[in-house]
């Protein structure tokens, strides 16, 4: 037999590891290896590569320089700069996402306003944005989602078809009064009136 062969070097990922941990932009700061300019610049060249790869609120780019370490009083001026500029715009945002969440999803100004609070816009920034969609266009969105939802369950118990088209709807932000109203049309469109009773189902049982 031959000569038992030494323990392996060490992979790079394990070598790595064994490295000192990188001080954060932060630590660095405090510890005087950084100069506020040179922190702005860093700063700044970060927020660029993020709103390059996609729009964001202000308070959105505010939670990942801070998670990347950078202190709030570099961040702070810096938004305030990409505020004066149009680089962050928290109003076009959300008007953008009100757009594309009712226009693609299908979404209702409820659940719109969820997510517009969750990015960090501001109320009366949101209450705006959500303006531009309408009653009418809430009503068009829920049967247009009613539609296909009821269109795949055909064949299956009414019932179910009900509580499960109501409950998508009703994830989409949209009432149970306009989803049930919805999913009614939607099935009367197909010849199945049923029972109007079965139509006060409880709207968020998805068995």
């Amino acid at each position: 037999m031959g000569k038992r062969r030494g323990r392996p070097a060490a992979s790079g990922s394990a070598r790595s590891a064994e490295r000192r941990r990188r001080p954060t932009v932060a630590e660095r700061f405090e510890a005087g290896e950084l100069s506020v300019e040179e922190a702005s610049e860093k700063a700044r060249e970060t927020l660029l590569r993020i709103l390059t790869a996609a729009p964001k609120s202000r308070r959105e780019l505010a939670r990942s320089l801070a998670r990347k370490g950078y202190p709030e009083q570099v961040v702070t001026p810096l938004l305030d700069r990409f505020d004066e500029v149009g680089l962050v715009d928290d109003a076009a945002y959300a008007e953008l996402i009100a757009r594309t969440r009712h226009g693609e999803r299908g979404l209702a100004r409820r659940a719109i306003a969820a997510e517009l609070r969750r990015r960090g816009i501001e109320d009366d920034v949101a209450a705006d944005a959500l303006e531009q969609i309408e009653p009418e266009d809430e009503r068009a969105a829920a049967a247009e989602l009613a539609r296909k939802h009821v269109a795949r369950t055909r064949g299956q118990d009414r019932e179910k078809r009900v509580r499960r088209a109501v409950a998508a709807l009703a994830r989409k932000g949209h009432s149970p009064s306009v989803a049930f109203g919805a999913v009614r049309e939607a099935l009367a469109a197909e010849g199945d009136t049923g029972d109007p009773a079965d139509d006060d189902l409880p709207p968020f049982d998805d068995a």
